[in-house]
């Protein structure tokens, strides 16, 4: 039986932890600003941060929030982990980018290292690369947050061999961001700070809609 272990959620310039407030910066601070800060206070050394796009520094800081205390990692297959996110926007603020770059004929020059970023699901990409996972992977769009589409992809996947998931919702759309991930894992009497929460539809929504948002 799979159940969920460990969830991070960022929203409105902060991140929680299983339902806490581990993170908050500045309301008036810009996305950009807020990555970076998030990045500092979770101590990374990841240089190749600082290349990813806006989603991608996003999915990648909400995962690291999650995993950060957990023995996910160590005590899991990572050929038999998968990873399961969705949107509504795609990659549509990197898309508007590029789109820019064409349009401005006067500079006309598209920058390879901003197009590699237009598909939503170089995010999961980032992450299999940095925590070497190889097993199956999706991306969604959809257009809401859809909890049923998830969990029952996940455990589709589960049926036919994954081990554990890196599951949720990463969306950038202008000023508008949010993140919300969560690990889902055979349940181990060795699994450190696990919240031990049924993998279901209900489950999901509950630790979703779980955080008290300060501002």
């Amino acid at each position: 039986m799979n159940t969920i272990t460990s969830y991070a959620h960022i929203k409105h310039n902060q991140a929680s932890v299983n339902g806490e407030i581990v993170f908050q910066s500045s309301s008036s601070l810009t996305l950009t600003e807020f990555l970076y800060e998030a990045y500092k206070a979770l101590g990374l050394s990841y240089p190749k941060f600082h290349k990813m796009d806006a989603q991608c520094k996003l999915g990648f800081l909400c995962t690291e929030f999650a995993l950060k205390g957990t023995n996910f990692l160590t005590e899991n297959d990572l050929s038999k982990t998968a990873i399961v996110l969705s949107n509504a926007a795609s990659s549509l603020e990197t898309d508007r980018i590029h789109q820019h770059s064409i349009d401005d004929k006067s500079n006309y020059f598209p920058s390879p290292a901003v197009f590699v970023y237009t598909l939503p699901n170089i995010t999961i990409g980032e992450l299999a690369i940095k925590h070497k996972i190889t097993g199956e992977n999706a991306f969604f769009v959809s257009e809401q947050y859809d909890a049923d589409l998830l969990v029952n992809y996940t455990e589709t996947l589960i049926k036919i061999g994954t081990e554990a998931a890196i599951v949720g919702w990463v969306e950038v759309d202008g000023a508008n961001f949010e993140a919300f991930i969560f690990l889902t894992e055979k349940q181990k009497d060795t699994n450190k700070n696990a919240i031990f929460k049924p993998l279901n539809k209900t489950s999901v929504i509950t630790i979703y809609n779980q955080t008290i948002w300060t501002h």
